[in-house]
């Protein structure tokens, strides 16, 4: 059964949760939402560091770690701006790195919103209350 896991961000306007678990597995879809709500809307390092922070929030809400993360899906803007991801990425994750795609698009639906980061992360136990 899915459950959502309360993350402590501020609840997005669109009808979704920020993160869901079912049967031990994490599922979150995360952009960069400052603790107040509003986006930023940095450069994309800046855009980049909120967004993994917040994935570290998330993680942590639903009793897991960077450690637990088994596949990110990346969205980007503009191409240009891997170079300096993968940096900031570098800093959050250790090998064996998880499982990655990085795919560039014209926009996303947040105004401002330069990067959306989805993950997959194992955690806990299948039937597990997470």
């Amino acid at each position: 059964m899915r459950k959502a896991i309360e993350t402590g961000i501020p609840a997005p306007k669109a009808p979704l949760e920020w993160a869901v678990s079912a049967d031990g597995v994490l599922y979150t879809a995360l952009i960069a939402t400052k603790p107040d709500g509003s986006q930023e809307t940095g450069d994309i390092t800046a855009q980049t560091v909120r967004t993994l922070d917040n994935l570290k929030q998330v993680l942590a809400a639903a009793g897991g770690g960077m450690a637990d993360v088994t596949q990110v899906l990346i969205y980007l803007t503009d191409g240009a701006d891997a170079a300096l991801m993968n940096e900031v990425y570098r800093g959050y994750f250790e090998a064996p790195y998880p499982n990655r795609a990085t795919v560039v698009i014209s926009a996303l639906l947040v105004p401002g919103a330069n990067i959306e980061i989805v993950v997959h992360a194992h955690i806990g136990a299948a039937g597990a209350s997470n």
